[in-house]
This record gives structure tokens, C-alpha cells and sequence, in this order.
């Protein structure tokens, strides 16, 4: 079958001789519909194999090449055997959800296979991926859709979990009309801020730099938006929160210096911070921050199926409206060129592109690799840790 390929640094390859999967028992055919374009895959495309092994992975025994694609939705194909009482049907429309994990470690044994040591995505780490013509998978991993939410919409499910796990370890169901700080306005960032809005808070703050971002912002809600480099955050917030009272919870998705410390700083006594962003390097961090204010520091990590479920029924229910997320939709013949480098290059332009697996492929459409190269002046720093238990694999994150 055709699908894309992710072979090493900018080296994705569109391939028509793609082994298809046998559906086995409680397992799931997915016909992919839309995926959508994750900054990992970018990431990978620039810097890796980072994520993806080199070796085969734990779990999946596979290793590069793999089919790419983690954040997607699509329709049911066919249906293993065993699953005749779950509720799926063959033509359902679904959200995946693609963590990997192995089910014997102490994380997963913990009910945390989200920090599974040995754990992975479908899409990233084997095991199938979106960007193909159809993937096997748990039939536990199936969340099916509502049927007034569309398909491209099942696609922004994965990303909206992040912000629904994020908010959901906060203390948020605790506090009698909650006011919350989110730094940063990327896709996560903007998804946290859907979901605090859903969630019943009363006012949502976003801290970001980058004008277009700003504007997202504002357009999923944020009721103020604080541009650090012209305004002291600390001092407007709580200007913001009508003098009195500092806000009670801060979400970092920036992953800056800058936005950790100011975090720390802005929330009230007994307020919280919730790590949202992958650290990559040691910084500056002085615990007094919270220490005097006797505020807490959670972290998070991805997500599990129950939040999953949170977003589809949320989305659902019309408390969240995601669509604006989805800035360009297109087919995966061009995910290189339209795909990875319109992100690379114009990444506050973009919260999500889309590829849609069901708008046909033209004939010459037979690799895809890197065509453009990153504008004079234009930076990608990248920078990467160990994956833990997967060998030859490292996570890897950005830094503009």
C-alpha cells in the first residue's frame, strides 16, 4: 500500500510497497482520513532520527523506516476478532489514540503508561502510522465520534489532549471561578486555552510574543492577552485579576527561561504552576519562587484515553470549537513542501496543517524529500535527550 515514510534527516519518501497489516484479534483497521502535522515530525524531518529508533523499538520491534502520522482520525475498515461486544462497527468515524506502551513496567503498572519507559506513538515509534492508505491498531485506542463532529476535527483530538490532560492534574475543580495565566500561544499553548475555557474558568490570560499568535489567542477565547517584551506580566496580570488576588494557576507551554520564572512568580500563595513543556537543557531555577508563596509545581506528560474522551465530548457538547486551529489542509504529495517547511518557515502563521488521506495522489507523486532550505537568516536550533528504555532513540524538541 502507499504511504509516507520516514527514512532519516530530511528524508520522507512516499512509497507504494508498504506491507499491509493483518487485523488481529482485538485489533482495529483504520481507514486514515485527515492527520495532522505534529512538531516532532518536523523535528525528525530537520534533526533525526531522534524519536524514531534506529534500532528496533521495545514494543514495536521496528525500526526506520516507518510510516509517519500520530495525530489522526479516520473511519473503521474492519473489525479482529473478539470485538463483536465493544461497540465498534466497520464504518464508525474515530479519533486514535497512538501511545505505545509495554504494560509491564512500574509506570504502567502505576496506571501511568502515558510515562511508559519503554513507551512510543504509533506513527513515530512503528506499529503503523496516519499517513498511510490503512493502519492496524488496539481496539482500545479507538475513540469513536460523535456524529456531529467531522473528521478533520477527530484530527485535532490528539493535540487537544495534551491541554485536557494539563488542565485536568491542575487543581482547577477546586477553585470557585478560577483565573489562569497560559504561557505561550503555540498549538499547545492555544489548546490549553480552549480547554480552561471549557472547563468553567473565569478568566484566561495567554503570555505570548509573536503578534499572529496573539491573535489566535484571542480568537480561542484568551480574555487578555500579555505581550512580555512591552508589558511586566507579574504586575499586569494582577491588574487583570482586579488587584487583589494573583491568578491562581499558570500553564507553561513556552519551555523558556523566561516563562518558568515569571510562572513561579505570578501565581497567588497556594496558587499552582503545571509544567506543560519539555526541558531540554538546565536553567536557572530558584525554588524560593515558590517557596514564599507556598505554591505548588506539577508536571504533566501527553495523555491517556480519558482525556481523549474529555475533548471528543467536549467537542461534542460545543464547549470547544477547535476548527480555526486547522490553518491549511493538504495532500500528502506535497506534505514536504506545503507540510514541514511552510511550519518550519512560517510557524506563526500555522497552529495545524492538516493532510487529508483521502484526496487522491498524483501518479509522479513517488518521494518526498527536502526540496527547500530554511530562508537567510532564518534559525531551527534543535535540542535532544535520551528516550528512557527505547535504545538508539532520543526525544527531541525545539528552540526558535
Amino acid at each position: 500500500m502507499r504511504a509516507a515514510r520516514y527514512y532519516g534527516k530530511e528524508d520522507v519518501r512516499i512509497v507504494d510497497d508498504v506491507e499491509r497489516r493483518t487485523c488481529g484479534e482485538g485489533q482495529v483497521k483504520v481507514e486514515p482520513a485527515f492527520v495532522g502535522i505534529c512538531g516532532t515530525d518536523l523535528h525528525e524531518f530537520m534533526g533525526g532520527p531522534n524519536f524514531s529508533p534506529t534500532s528496533p523499538h521495545p514494543v514495536t520491534k521496528e525500526s526506520i523506516p516507518i510510516t509517519i502520522g500520530h495525530e489522526f482520525s479516520g473511519t473503521i475498515k474492519e473489525l479482529g476478532k473478539g470485538l463483536e461486544n465493544s461497540g465498534l462497527k466497520v464504518g464508525q468515524k474515530l479519533a486514535v489514540q497512538p501511545t505505545i506502551y509495554c504494560a509491564r513496567c512500574g509506570a504502567c503498572e502505576n496506571g501511568a503508561e502515558n510515562a511508559c519507559l519503554n513507551g512510543g506513538f504509533v506513527g513515530l515509534s512503528g506499529g503503523g502510522g496516519g499517513m498511510s492508505e490503512e493502519v492496524v491498531v488496539p481496539a482500545e485506542a479507538c475513540l469513536t465520534l460523535p456524529d456531529n463532529v467531522d473528521l478533520d476535527i477527530g484530527a485535532l483530538v490528539e493535540p487537544l489532549a495534551v491541554g485536557w490532560h494539563a488542565v485536568d492534574a491542575s487543581p482547577i475543580a477546586n477553585i470557585k471561578e478560577p483565573k489562569c495565566v497560559v504561557f505561550g500561544g503555540g498549538p499547545i499553548g492555544l489548546a490549553v486555552v480552549q480547554v480552561l475555557l471549557a472547563r468553567g474558568a473565569k478568566l484566561v490570560i495567554c503570555v505570548e510574543v509573536a503578534k499572529k499568535r496573539q491573535e489566535f489567542a484571542k480568537g480561542f477565547g484568551a480574555h487578555h492577552v500579555i505581550d512580555p517584551t512591552k508589558q511586566d506580566v507579574v504586575s499586569t496580570a494582577l491588574e487583570l485579576c482586579g488587584g487583589q488576588q494573583p491568578p491562581d494557576i499558570a500553564f507553561d507551554c513556552a519551555g523558556v527561561p523566561q516563562s518558568i520564572e515569571t510562572a513561579c512568580k505570578v501565581v497567588k500563595s497556594r496558587g499552582a504552576v503545571v509544567n506543560v513543556a519539555i526541558w531540554e537543557k538546565s536553567i536557572p531555577f530558584n525554588p524560593n519562587w515558590l517557596v514564599f508563596r507556598e505554591a505548588s509545581y506539577k508536571s504533566v506528560l501527553g495523555y491517556q484515553k480519558k482525556d481523549f474522551e474529555g475533548v471528543i465530548k467536549a467537542i461534542g457538547e460545543g464547549k470547544i470549537k477547535p476548527g480555526p486551529m486547522i490553518t491549511s489542509r493538504i495532500q500528502m504529495d506535497r506534505l514536504v513542501d506545503d507540510g514541514y517547511w511552510a511550519l518550519i518557515k512560517e510557524k506563526d502563521k500555522h497552529v495545524k496543517i492538516l493532510v487529508d488521506m483521502r484526496a487522491g495522489l498524483s501518479d509522479t507523486a513517488k518521494v518526498v524529500s527536502s526540496s527547500s532550505r530554511l530562508e537567510d537568516g532564518a534559525q531551527m536550533f534543535l535540542v535532544c535527550r535520551p528516550w528512557p528504555g527505547v535504545q538508539g532513540a532520543r526525544a527531541v524538541w525545539e528552540v526558535w
